[in-house]
């Protein structure tokens, strides 16, 4: 299913794969509801898949890939390296940077060697191990290879520690834990190596859990977020270095905490961002004139010429204010 040629003049053929077998099947289906609706409306003929791991094939004349799926499988690597086995271009970053972004510890450390400013963390791998020495709280526990918040957990004290490692390690047989950053909420998307506007989140109530990022209302959102310029490239900046640090491709979209002080903590990378309607991606590719299918149209475009052999995705270094 090698593909070479690909013929302007044409709509391509599409799958969009959504679904899959993670614990974020729900937003994923969703996100790939969206996507298919959007490609239809721009003339692709779209086939929607839902994959299983070894029981799903393409049709026959498929020429590009949406990923619309998140998680594990399909945001790991693992469908990536499947799809390149076939030879068959697909949207988003390739098996490599996949697999360190969607694990929190290995993309903690390439931030380290490449100097991206991020919060100080310790890993657990054992329910029974005690509050991490010399650590005030608040902290934050983390499942290293899940996105969406799945098993996110805050910890105000030590009498709360406990029971949120507990729960936590439900969902992974490491977690990372760090303080807790107090400051502004704001993630910065990455297309074709340029910083898109900041986007603020404020949630109504409680932290930008799984119930406030995929529930219409929960959240508030500003675009551009209402920092100074100095304040706002600092943070554009951070996000494309992070971007850069685990080799990211085409886009992705980084979540970055603002302290009190304006300086940006970068908490992780997202290889295949949501694009629900509540999503921050499609919010940010609005703020600067992007409609939701133009934006499903650059993230293809950008696939079938990596495969043309034609320039895009590279290694930009650049700001959209």
């Amino acid at each position: 299913m090698k593909q070479k040629n690909f013929n302007s003049a044409r709509i391509p053929r599409l799958a969009v794969l959504r679904g899959g077998p993670s614990q974020e099947r729900e937003v994923s289906l969703r996100t790939g509801a969206a996507v298919a609706e959007a490609l239809r409306s721009l003339g692709h003929e779209v086939v929607e898949i839902d994959p299983q791991p070894g029981q799903w094939s393409l049709p026959a004349g498929i020429e590009a890939v949406f990923l619309a799926l998140h998680g594990t499988y399909g945001e790991d690597g693992t469908v990536q390296k499947e799809l390149e086995a076939l030879g068959v271009p697909y949207t988003g970053c390739g098996p490599e940077a996949s697999r360190l972004a969607f694990d929190k510890i290995l993309t903690k450390e390439k931030f380290l060697a490449a100097g991206v400013p991020t919060a100080p963390y310790q890993v657990f791998r054992h329910a029974a191990a005690a509050w991490p020495e010399g650590w005030p709280g608040p902290l934050v526990i983390k499942p290293s290879r899940q996105g969406s918040s799945v098993g996110l957990q805050f910890v105000d004290s030590p009498a709360q520690w406990q029971a949120a490692l507990q729960t936590a390690l439900k969902f992974d047989s490491e977690v990372l834990v760090e303080p807790k950053i107090i400051g502004r909420e704001t993630t910065v998307g990455i297309l074709d190596g340029v910083a898109l506007p900041i986007v603020e989140v404020r949630p109504r109530q409680g932290g930008y859990d799984y119930h406030n990022k995929y529930t219409a209302g929960a959240t508030e959102y500003f675009c551009p977020a209402d920092f100074d310029s100095a304040t706002t490239a600092r943070v554009q900046q951070a996000g494309l270095a992070a971007y850069h640090a685990v080799d990211g491709r085409d886009y992705a979209r980084v979540d970055i905490m603002v302290d009190r002080e304006g300086n940006p903590v970068v908490l992780e990378v997202n290889t295949l961002p949501g694009m629900t309607a509540t999503s921050l991606l499609p919010k940010a590719a609005a703020a600067v004139g992007l409609s939701y299918a133009e934006l499903c149209r650059k993230m293809i475009d950008l696939a079938l010429k990596r495969a043309a052999g034609q320039p895009g995705g590279g290694r930009k270094h650049e700001v959209v204010v």
